[in-house]
């Protein structure tokens, strides 16, 4: 488990090419309250910015991402 994700991107990416292991990424609450409160004050689109970091963090090579986004990112995905 690499946690935070957002800031380690360049670990998760290393990880997954050393070892053969599954890489499991912690998109810690403090990424989730950037997110939440640069939305509130219309500075983001928040399904933009929070799709975008996931899918960083699953680019880098994660194979599983827990994240306080897990409802949100379902219903905009849904959305789509």
């Amino acid at each position: 488990m690499i946690k935070p994700a957002l800031s380690y991107l360049d670990l998760i990416a290393e990880t997954r090419r050393k070892y053969n292991v599954p890489v499991s990424a912690y998109s810690v609450s403090g990424e989730y309250a950037l997110v939440k409160a640069a939305s509130q004050l219309g500075y983001v689109n928040e399904k933009d910015i929070t799709l975008e970091i996931l899918h960083s963090i699953k680019r880098a090579g994660a194979d599983m991402i827990v994240t306080y986004f897990a409802k949100s990112a379902s219903r905009f995905l849904q959305e789509s």
